[in-house]
């Protein structure tokens, strides 16, 4: 089928700052589809006009039964870049559509200031948590933030200042690009209660108070950053199994016996596009977990409360699993190795002999490789220190065939 479906991206200046070929897009629609606000600034075009309901399911289904007729969407700035062509290009094959892009507001925000935009941390808060952008504070980053509406920055000013990161240049960017465009530049931790216009973004120079240390984001956090029972992953244990499972961009994890978390966690620290579901049949850890994940900025982790294997049914299949606890659980083994995408890696954890012997047994039929993983720390006595070792843990870890 030819492209039917248009979405074209528009700024503050409206009909005017588009290139001709959007603007011949937008005139010769049969229906436009977008917010009040966009539909507002096409005065020159008289249509049928679809105003965008939450959430959008209803409304691109509307799309969906108009498709051979000519439909144009209009969008703000880049409608790629956290914007409503992603949602459209998971619905509609893209032989079907025309996307047409405006600069973006993280565009015109880097502008404005001068800065690299390769080198800036884009995210939105348009019905994201406010924790996901501790994952991206560290000394010197610029962060270039979509606002959720005017009092947003607020928010973020105060989770900063609480974070002690409150020396932070902060500056507000409203309406980029228009007649009204704004500009407020502040200390985080002096931003106070001001509200400025819905449409902004907000771009941050972190600067960490005294006192603040940032989080790296590469494997081995420490150990006292996780709220915990007892049941975590040592640092340096924790550390060498996230090699041994091997994480790209876009995969998925299973964390099974999930325990504080602490795995699931740092395998989505470790890269944009990542999920993974973190399987824990006690509830109080439960809760641990989802608070664990908050605080260290990946609060997309998803909890799942019950027994493995029981709790595995109708996951998606993951391109890694980490087993961390219930080892000995029945066909535990068995059923994470079905599930597992091919290529992709098995790694389990046990202290015990029992434990051991379970993936001895596993191993003799399917392979894999053994690794034993002694780890020793110095502790102070006295005015000496000696070597405290911790419980030795033995690892496996075993590719799927492709």
């Amino acid at each position: 089928m030819r492209p039917w479906l248009a979405v074209v991206g528009i700024g503050e200046d409206g009909l005017a700052g588009l290139a001709p070929v959007g603007r011949a897009l937008v005139e010769t629609a049969e229906v436009l589809v977008g917010g009040a606000r966009h539909l507002g600034m096409i005065t020159s075009v008289n249509v049928e006009r679809i105003v965008w309901e939450r959430p959008l399911r209803g409304t691109v289904d509307r799309i969906a039964a108009l498709r051979g007729r000519r439909v144009t969407v209009v969008a703000s700035g880049d409608p790629m870049w956290y914007g409503v062509g992603v949602t459209l290009t998971r619905r509609f094959p893209r032989e079907e559509m025309t996307i047409i892009p405006q600069p973006s507001a993280f565009s015109l925000a880097a502008a404005r200031l001068g800065w690299p935009l390769a080198d800036c941390a884009t995210m939105t808060l348009q019905g994201r948590p406010l924790d996901t952008l501790r994952l991206h504070l560290a000394p010197r980053r610029h962060i270039l933030v979509l606002s959720e509406d005017g009092g947003t920055p607020r928010t973020v000013a105060e989770l900063l200042t609480g974070l002690g990161w409150g020396l932070s240049r902060f500056t507000v960017l409203a309406h980029l690009g228009g007649p009204h465009e704004a500009v407020v530049v502040e200390e985080a931790q002096a931003w106070g209660d001001r509200r400025v216009p819905d449409l902004n973004t907000i771009a941050i120079d972190c600067r960490p108070g005294s006192g603040t240390h940032a989080l790296s984001r590469l494997p081995g956090l420490p150990d006292e950053v996780f709220e915990h029972d007892g049941q975590l992953t040592k640092r340096e244990v924790r550390a060498a199994t996230l090699a041994a499972l091997a994480p790209m961009p876009g995969e998925a994890l299973w964390d099974i016996g999930a325990g504080c978390g602490s795995i699931a966690i740092e395998w989505l620290r470790g890269g944009e596009g990542r999920a993974a579901i973190a399987i824990e049949r006690d509830p109080e850890r439960a809760a641990i977990i989802a608070h664990n994940a908050a605080s260290l900025g990946v609060p997309s982790l998803c909890v799942v409360r019950g027994a493995a294997p029981e709790a595995l049914a109708r996951l998606r299949s993951p391109d890694a699993i980490f087993i961390g606890g219930g080892i000995g659980a029945p066909g535990l083994l068995a059923t994470a190795w079905a599930n597992l995408l091919p290529g992709g890696r098995l790694v389990a954890n046990v202290v015990t002999a029992e434990g051991e012997a379970h993936l001895l047994d596993w191993r003799a039929q399917h392979g894999g490789a053994l690794t034993r993983i002694a780890v020793s720390r110095a502790e102070p006595v006295g005015p000496y220190h000696l070597w405290r070792p911790l419980a030795p843990v033995t690892q496996l870890a075993a590719l799927k065939p492709g």
